[in-house]
């Protein structure tokens, strides 16, 4: 006889260290220590790059909430993906609270050896559920950002850009991202 395997808890995530992210994707409780400094940089650089032309209209059509480390609850999922975006046709104000359940209009997952797996596997899966249309996988190693579209219940890569290139990307094609600034150093 096997025993039934227990689900996690928000009380479970609420327990961990401060120095450690914590997810439950599908009942399974994920802990991960703080990113190292590449996959911060690469995070915080997006966001610096997205905030002044989507979040505040200056150089581009503004429109949009964009937040680091979101702590989304979707269904009995949460997660924490490193840039949440979403339009304020559907998120008006940021909430007083420390979570929202409403999902965005596009993720970014920064992959990390420790999160990689879980980020393209079981955090896409509930993002598809959720009719996230939008997600960004950015690669600070190989220096990449994967570009995916909702088509269905699944995924499509719409397009894979790498290096330095000058890129326009769904769904902040408004404005030209110079890939070279997420992996400076």
């Amino acid at each position: 006889m096997v025993a039934a395997k227990k689900l996690a808890t928000y009380a479970d995530l609420v327990a961990l260290p401060p120095h450690v992210i914590g997810q439950i994707v599908f009942g399974t409780l994920h802990a991960h220590p703080r990113p190292a400094f590449p996959h911060a940089a690469a995070s915080s650089a997006l966001g610096e790059e997205l905030g002044p032309p989507f979040k505040r209209g200056k150089g581009g059509p503004g429109g949009w909430i964009i937040l680091d480390e979101p702590e989304l609850h979707l269904g009995a999922d949460i997660l924490v993906p490193d840039l949440g975006g979403w339009r304020r046709t559907r998120l008006r104000e940021i909430p007083n609270a420390a979570y929202t359940s409403l999902a965005p209009g596009c993720v970014c997952e920064v992959l990390s050896p420790s999160t990689g797996s879980l980020d393209r596997g079981d955090k896409l899966k509930v993002y598809a559920r959720e009719q996230v249309p939008h997600v960004w996988l950015v690669d600070p190693a190989a220096k990449t950002l994967e570009v995916l579209a909702l088509d269905g219940s699944s995924y499509r890569v719409a397009e894979v850009f790498t290096e330095d290139a000058k890129v326009r990307a769904i769904p902040f094609d408004a404005i030209e991202l110079d890939l070279s600034i997420l992996w400076a150093t």
